[in-house]
């Protein structure tokens, strides 16, 4: 007898046990997807991941409904990755499944049925319920699954289908089931042979009484003989000469015109001229040498290139290298916004041999790219950390550009792993080979390379020998004592904003915090406005005059009275990008200042059209948070101010020195990339700060030695391994029990120097939930494995008790 290990897209541990009919086995292979029951009527696509002979002993399986492909979706490399995934991370196979899978590639309780064509039925040998499913087919063609429980009870629908479709008698609609359609896209002609019969000055003289539809037979004519290769789509002669519906109808009625329709991808493809990319430099050419002795070693690459270096060309020739030899490529990126500029290089050189792959994407594209990928159709694809699932057929290499950035672990969305690090472990799968590249690697990944671990190399000069910017500190604290300031700007910093204006120069100014204030108190009484579902206090937005919370999204107008002691001693406290944004404009109202935010970037478009604006040189100042740091690569900025550097600092997180360095650095990069005159201007109350001084002297060694130094005098990765458990709940009582039992279950197993906690998470309440959390430090090396298994003993002695069985748990293994 054969069973399978089925992966179901459900966030319940483990794989689930079925058996494989006779009739199936001829086709059936780890990858494929399948038609199973589950917990009654409930049916769901399963993903085979294991074939075996081990017959359960304390249940009998059920069987396997149906198969839903001809050969496997995933390949075994992206099952083994799953795997690894699962374990490494403490996650679920299902919430992988999940998050892997475009939802049109999951069959679930709205699988749709149909009678098989041409089919005879023997009515006699049918039970009841298969007699009213037939009749209910019979009359309507197509029926899902859930609407079967209307005529036949919830306990025999699987039964009833399962033997219906046993006896060959219904199949599963897959084109309805799957949900996925072809996007058709109408096009027009002139009928060649009413042209033939009739000559062409009889046909106009028959629409002579409607001259509009004349007009629009002319035109469509017009195009067809300018140009007879090109088709001529429906939309483009409505749009263009003001016609109707109605018009083109009674042409195409009168069988004068023809309509008809072609399949199209939803993704638009590069059809312009494919050029070559340009030679590389000397230092880029050793550079790339010892990638290339690095790969022939085995060994993947961490590629710290000096802001402006180069580092895409590189990447560019590695590409080129890789499909030039059949491979497959994989760019990824940490925001899909990112992709603007390397994408007009990749599309003039490959084409349509170029995909995307993001989360922004209808579900209809992401199968499309799926199904590209599959077929081999793609040879690079660029994509933010989900494009890691794909079902790649022969990955050759994986560019993993800015691996410092923190959107490849966010911690929204689960299951929680980090890309770059997985990333890792998919080469190998794949025995693809593997560059991290970065202008301020994150201190781990530096760590690694200097323990032998990833091969560095380190490019230190810009490209064209273009000299990096300087970097000065304000003193904002003297200068507010000696009133040489203005609002949130020293005259130092307005004066040298002043000086590239007149230069006609373009000025970056960088402010990571969103909205205009942070709080607004009331003189009076100190009432702040909390978010009703959270545990924060609602960030004041002028542009839309109300209150939001940054975390749930919670909206409230701005009051106009305290709501405590009725006082209209209102005031703003702290300050936000847009109070920046606003103080700029009224310094310069003759400039053009524009801002970059993720709420003015909310509207589909807004980034490109911020991009060419900035491109063409009509802004002059641009004001925004950390977005202004990313790939943002213009030849005109010359100046970069940081007006409120000390507030990337003071922070509660071990990284904060760590994203602070990489931010200033990041975003100075985007200066003087031509001229190699940019400048950096940091204001401070605190210039004798290590990160500043250590920026300021632009010494990569000398700040990740400083960086590994307080982490290890504070034992913090890269030095050990975090995992944070949170814990979740509506009654904060609750959570807390639960969350104390937890932490003595853990002590129990490890060392009372491994376990932080619990406690209240920073931010306690949280959508209306509570959050508790407990954070483990436990060693790197052998040792970590199996403390890991200790901390999976305990969580399993935690499920056991009924009564926190609500309580919601994630883990985040490398915190």
């Amino acid at each position: 007898m054969n069973f399978a290990q089925i992966i179901l897209p459900l966030n319940l541990k483990g794989t689930f046990t079925y058996k494989v009919p006779d009739e199936l086995l001829g086709n059936f292979e780890i990858g494929m997807r399948v038609l199973v029951s589950f917990r009654g009527k409930k049916i769901y696509t399963g993903i085979v991941a294991e074939i075996h002979q081990n017959d359960p002993e304390t249940f009998l399986p059920k069987e396997i409904i149906s198969i839903l492909d001809d050969s496997p979706i995933l390949p075994k490399e992206q099952i083994n990755f799953w795997h690894w995934i699962s374990e490494y991370y403490m996650c679920n196979l299902g919430e992988i499944y999940r998050l892997a899978f475009p939802s049109s590639l999951k069959l679930e309780s709205e699988t749709y049925l149909k009678l098989k064509p041409n089919v005879k039925i023997d009515f006699e040998n049918l039970d009841v319920n298969e007699m009213y499913l037939i009749q209910a087919l019979e009359v309507r063609q197509l029926i899902n699954v859930t609407e079967i429980e209307a005529f036949i009870p919830k306990k025999d629908i699987v039964k009833t289908v399962k033997s219906l479709i046993d006896l060959q008698y219904i199949e599963i609609d897959e084109k309805i089931a799957e949900k996925y359609k072809a996007k058709e896209i109408a096009y027009l002609r002139v009928n060649e042979e009413e042209l033939a019969g009739n000559s062409l000055p009889q046909i106009l003289l028959s629409l002579k009484r409607s001259p509009k539809q004349q007009e629009m037979f002319l035109a469509i004519l017009e195009k067809q003989t300018e140009n007879p290769e090109k088709p001529i789509r429906k939309s483009e002669i409505l749009e263009e000469g003001n016609f109707s519906h109605s018009q083109l109808k009674s042409l195409v009625d009168r069988n004068l015109v023809q309509e008809y329709f072609l399949q199209k991808d939803r993704l638009e493809a590069y059809q312009g001229e494919i050029e070559e990319i340009e030679k590389l430099t000397h230092e880029q050419l050793i550079a790339k040498k010892e990638i290339d002795e690095a790969f022939d070693e085995g060994r993947n690459v961490l590629l710290h290139g000096v802001t402006s270096s180069g580092k895409t060309h590189i990447y560019l020739e590695k590409i080129e290298e890789a499909v030039e030899s059949g491979k497959n490529v994989l760019f990824l990126l940490p925001e899909i916004s990112l992709t603007k500029q390397i994408v007009q290089r990749l599309e003039r050189k490959y084409g349509k041999e170029l995909g995307f792959y993001h989360q922004k994407l209808t579900d209809f594209e992401r199968v499309e790219v799926w199904r590209r990928i599959k077929n081999n159709d793609i040879k690079i694809l660029i994509g933010t950390r989900i494009a890691l699932f794909l079902p790649y057929q022969n990955l050759g290499l994986i560019v993993v550009d800015e691996e410092h950035d923190s959107a490849y672990k966010p911690r929204e969305v689960s299951p929680f792993f980090n890309a770059k690090d997985a990333t890792q472990m998919l080469s190998k799968f794949y025995a693809a080979n593997l560059i991290l590249g970065s202008a301020t690697p994150s201190v781990e990944s530096y760590y690694l390379a200097k323990k032998d671990k990833l091969k560095y190399i380190f490019l230190g000069e810009r490209f064209g020998k273009v000299k990096l910017p300087e970097f000065e500190l304000i003193n904002f604290k003297e200068e507010q004592d000696s009133k040489k300031i203005i609002g949130n700007f020293s005259l130092k910093l307005i004066d040298e904003i002043k000086k590239e204006l007149e230069r006609k120069k373009q000025t970056m100014i960088l402010h990571n915090r969103r909205g205009y204030a942070n709080v607004i108190e009331c003189e009076t009484c100190g009432y702040v406005n909390y978010c009703s579902n959270c545990d924060v206090v609602m960030t004041y937005h002028k542009y839309s005059n109300e209150m939001k919370c940054h975390y749930c999204g919670q909206k409230a107008s701005k009051p106009k009275v305290c709501p405590k002691c009725h006082s209209e001693n209102l005031n703003e406290r702290g300050v936000g990008v847009e109070q920046i944004h606003e103080e700029i404009s009224r310094l310069f109202p003759d400039s053009e200042v524009d801002r970059m935010d993720v709420d003015s970037m909310r509207k589909k478009f807004a980034y490109e059209k911020l991009y060419e604006k900035i491109e063409e040189g009509e802004t002059d100042i641009i004001v925004g948070t950390q977005m202004i740091s990313k790939g943002l690569d213009f030849d005109n900025i010359e100046l970069v101010a940081i007006p409120r550097a000390d507030s990337m600092l003071y922070v509660q997180d071990f990284r904060a020195e760590e994203r602070a360095y990489q931010l200033i650095t990041q975003v100075s990069g985007r200066a003087g990339r031509i001229s190699g005159e940019g400048k950096v201007l940091i204001q401070t109350y605190n210039p004798q700060h290590s990160v500043f001084q250590l920026i300021k002297e632009n010494n990569s060694d000398k700040i990740y030695k400083h960086f590994l130094e307080e982490r290890k005098k504070f034992l913090y990765p890269p030095f050990v391994k975090l995992i944070m458990i949170e814990l979740k709940h509506r009654k904060e009582d609750k959570v807390n029990r639960s969350a104390q039992f937890l932490g003595s279950v853990l002590r129990k197993y490890l060392p009372e120097e491994c376990i932080l906690g619990p406690e209240r998470s920073p931010i306690g309440k949280l959508n209306l939930m509570y959050q508790y959390q407990i954070l483990l430090k436990l060693p790197r090396g052998k040792k970590y494995s199996e403390m890991k298994n200790l901390v999976l003993q305990s969580l399993e002695e935690f499920d056991e008790i009924t009564a926190y069985q609500s309580i919601k748990k994630m883990i985040f293994v490398d915190f």
